[in-house]
């Protein structure tokens, strides 16, 4: 029926009015996929890099259905189309993952042979291929998303076939081979996943995970030379990463974040009070300004080991905002008792910045404050640890510390109260019930 039909048409008139439609059909499906990215997902939507991300994996799917479609001896139920899903729930959401799946296959379809069964079968793939890896903490898990995508494409193929041929004659041993070795293909979906972080820039769980172990070269060296600055981060990580998971937010970011926050301090970890156990204190006999030089160039000075040790420029962001252009208030009210008549120069006092410019390196910037300020207090219980945590948060407002972070008040009041409850977990504070 297909060489007859192709025998009757007027080729160049055809031609052309398929070509037409096909634009039609793909620039629709692209501009839908464009204006999802445009309302619902703004930060992906003017990333130039994340938009031809999404668009490069898109071409490279329909070019595999393309080349199936030109060769008559290859199926297209070979191919493993579910390899998109998984890619893209590495570096976006569960929603992405799914939209651009959905737009891929209704594009390929019109490159299968039964465009129906086909965008029937991939579609479901699709979907359990994402549920399966919705936190992809290790790599087991890519396997058995294999597994679960095999399931699913054969349970699938079954019912269809069953439904079109009016019983199970029909179903042979030869589509469930294709849809073994499109499933085994899906594992490629792993080195692919490191590919495109180098690529990119990008960082997925994975990598977060890698870079989380606390077994890792350059956390065990911070844990040797500076270890009240690693009990220091591990605790703000715990603080940062119950927070971010309540308001929404990527909570093993924030947590890979913290724990390299401060890895500066590695330098001249004495100078840092939580690493002075012999009760001596270099700053005693050092001036005001020299010391909160010190204290100010563990920021530059953790970039720079960040960088020496190729740290993604994600975890980099964190060891840059942690202060933001806050001030270093000991230093600064010293200077201004013991010289009350001298003007101040206030730019030595003052970090670097940039601030915080993103929900979890707010979060973080938080976290880091309140911890650190926590131990200094003299009496633990609900009084103090309330008007600490209202204190430093709100002085960070004022300071306009959050004014380029997606976050709102809302927000902010969810935390206070994250930290307060945590706060009061760690110093075993009651609360005093009423009588």
């Amino acid at each position: 029926m297909k060489s007859e039909y192709e025998g009757e048409s007027d080729g160049a008139s055809d031609y052309f009015y398929i070509l037409l439609g096909q634009i039609l059909i793909v620039s629709l499906s692209l501009s839908i996929l464009i204006a999802f990215l445009g309302f619902f997902r703004k930060e992906i939507f003017l990333d130039n890099a994340k938009i031809t991300f999404i668009l490069i994996l898109i071409i490279l799917q329909v070019l595999m259905a393309r080349f199936s479609d030109a060769s008559q001896s290859f199926n297209i139920y070979l191919l493993p189309f579910c390899i998109l899903p998984i890619i893209t729930r590495a570096f976006y959401d569960t929603r992405i993952a799914l939209f651009v799946h959905l737009i891929t296959v209704l594009i390929a379809s019109f490159l299968a042979p039964d465009r129906f069964e086909f965008t029937f079968i991939q579609l479901l793939g699709g979907m359990v291929a994402i549920f399966s890896i919705v936190n992809m903490r290790n790599r087991s898990q890519i396997f058995i998303s294999s597994g679960v995508i095999f399931l699913t494409y054969s349970v699938a193929f079954i019912g269809i076939t069953i439904i079109q041929e009016g019983g199970s004659d029909a179903i042979t041993w030869q589509g469930f081979a294709w849809f073994g070795i499109s499933a085994l293909l899906t594992l490629f979906s792993y080195p692919l996943i490191f590919v495109f972080e180098k690529l990119f820039g990008f960082i997925s769980d994975v990598s977060l995970l890698e870079l989380s172990d606390t077994n890792g070269k350059l956390l065990r060296e911070l844990a040797s030379r500076a270890p009240g600055t690693f009990q220091h981060s591990l605790q703000v990580a715990n603080l940062a990463e119950e927070a971010i998971y309540n308001i929404g937010g990527n909570a093993l970011l924030v947590r890979t974040g913290a724990l390299y926050h401060d890895i500066g301090k590695m330098e001249m970890p004495m100078y840092f009070i939580e690493n002075q156990a012999n009760g001596m204190n270099p700053h005693d006999e050092m001036s005001f300004d020299e010391s909160a030089s010190i204290i100010i160039s563990h920021v530059i000075k953790g970039i720079e080991i960040a960088k020496q040790n190729k740290l993604p420029e994600q975890i980099i962001d964190f060891i840059r905002t942690h202060h933001g252009t806050s001030i270093t208030g000991y230093f600064y009210r010293s200077f201004q008792n013991a010289f009350p008549d001298e003007k101040i120069d206030e730019s030595k006092f003052h970090y670097p910045g940039p601030i915080p410019f993103s929900k979890e390196t707010a979060v973080l910037m938080m976290a880091d404050s309140v911890e650190a300020a926590s131990r200094s207090l003299k009496k633990y219980d609900v009084e103090t640890i309330d008007e600490l945590v209202e204190k430093i948060i709100n002085t960070q407002i004022e300071q306009n510390q959050y004014a380029n972070a997606d976050i709102t008040f809302k927000d902010i009041n969810t935390l206070k109260k994250i930290f307060k409850k945590k706060l009061m977990n760690i110093y075993h504070v009651r609360v005093e019930y009423p009588r």
